[in-house]
């Protein structure tokens, strides 16, 4: 039996279907063809979008995002990501003096992942809480924490193995998630680990839908959270 090429092909036009060995007698004798697409696409979708891991293919775009950028979401992340926006809208205007974001981290990436995370917000306009920039010589870690944490609208939870490490030793990391959590205004970035390597360590945390680098690049996590904290209303 002659085997459809359609989810290498897309048969995304008429002569494709027709050149198709499965599908070509039939589309000659139809007129009602409409073309099939393989399922990790939709019709919204570019041929550069990748699946993600969960909520279908990064073929959606959420209110906040310009017409002409060119960062696509899964349905599963706008919708997680939705509330966080309200409350960034929310904070902007009552609140314009806050930072965009506090970024928590274990202290083993302060120079690595953490610090690439923090340099690409910077560039893309973010202002960030970052303990590696934030507090002075001195100054008491926690009390500067505290300080960070009540002057930033949203936080940022970069989940690393050294992060997975640090939470089981109840640190200053555990400490900075357990204040986020209860705030509930946290989106978890996983990097180089995974969702059920979290959620063996913090079932809580794991149990709020975030953004990954498993099929993205730290630059493309970094534009779409610029997306999603920066806002400037007309009045503002």
């Amino acid at each position: 039996m002659a085997r459809c090429t359609a989810p290498v092909h897309g048969h995304r036009t008429a002569s494709g279907a027709a050149a198709c060995p499965a599908c070509g007698g039939s589309y000659s004798r139809s007129y009602n063809y409409y073309p099939t697409y393989p399922s990790s696409y939709s019709s919204s979708s570019s041929y550069g979008s990748r699946s993600g891991s969960s909520g279908g293919s990064r073929s959606s775009k959420p209110r906040w995002s310009r017409a002409s950028s060119p960062v696509y979401y899964t349905s599963t992340e706008v919708t997680a990501l939705t509330p966080i926006r309200h409350t960034v809208e929310n904070l902007v205007v009552t609140k314009p003096e806050l930072r965009d974001v506090f970024l928590c981290h274990a202290w083993d990436d302060r120079q690595g992942a953490a610090k690439e995370l923090h340099d690409l917000l910077v560039l893309n306009g973010v202002s960030v809480w970052f303990s590696e920039k934030d507090v002075s010589l001195g100054v008491p870690l926690m009390r500067a924490i505290d300080k960070g944490l009540a002057n930033s609208r949203i936080g940022l939870v970069l989940v690393t193995p050294a992060l997975l490490r640090r939470l089981l030793q109840e640190g200053i990391a555990d400490k900075e998630l357990s204040a986020l959590l209860a705030r509930d205004q946290l989106v978890p970035i996983v990097h180089n680990t995974t969702y059920e390597a979290l959620r063996d360590v913090s079932p809580l945390l794991a149990s709020r839908t975030g953004l990954s680098t498993a099929e993205e690049t730290m630059k493309e996590v970094a534009a779409k959270l610029a997306e999603l904290l920066i806002y400037e209303p007309e009045n503002v």
